[in-house]
């Protein structure tokens, strides 16, 4: 298995959900959305439209970069994918939906998740409680991974 892919059971149990949400939200279910979000399941490194694009390429030649643009905004609009935003200001997108936070090399631009579960349980500020309507908190932290600190530091890779 590939290193940035999800394991098999993770996928099917995730596939289940999608095509209920589809089907609860009238979401027609085409080839084209299933391996779309497939595909983005499968994924563990967070992938831009345009590799979920180059990774399909083979499976559905016919598809458009602007199908899978329109099809990724669907997602997000159905919260089915979450959009994450680097330091490049390009969109990766996720399926992963469960509360997990981000940290991301300025270097390479590799997201990895992490969990932080004393953050997720740490209640609000007053003030911001006061603010308004608070949909979720999350955590993005940047920094340089290791691989990147090793090649700066003129090390090889293991």
């Amino acid at each position: 298995m590939s290193e940035n892919l999800a394991p098999d059971s993770s996928l099917q149990q995730q596939m289940e959900t999608f095509e209920e949400t589809c089907r609860t939200a009238d979401l027609k279910l085409t080839h084209q959305r299933l391996e779309i979000y497939r595909e983005l399941a499968r994924a563990t490194d967070h992938p831009s439209a345009e590799t979920l694009h180059t990774r399909l390429q083979k499976s559905l030649p016919t598809l458009s970069l602007d199908t899978v643009y329109r099809t990724l905004a669907t997602f997000e609009q159905h919260h089915l994918v979450k959009k994450v935003q680097t330091v490049d200001s390009q969109a990766h997108f996720e399926a992963q939906m469960s509360q997990h936070h981000h940290v991301i090399c300025d270097s390479c631009k590799e997201i990895m998740d992490f969990h932080w579960n004393s953050f997720d349980s740490t209640p609000l500020p007053e003030d911001l409680r006061q603010w308004g309507a608070i949909r979720n908190k999350n955590v993005t932290i940047h920094g340089t991974c290791r691989k990147c600190q090793d090649v700066k530091a003129g090390k090889k890779p293991a």
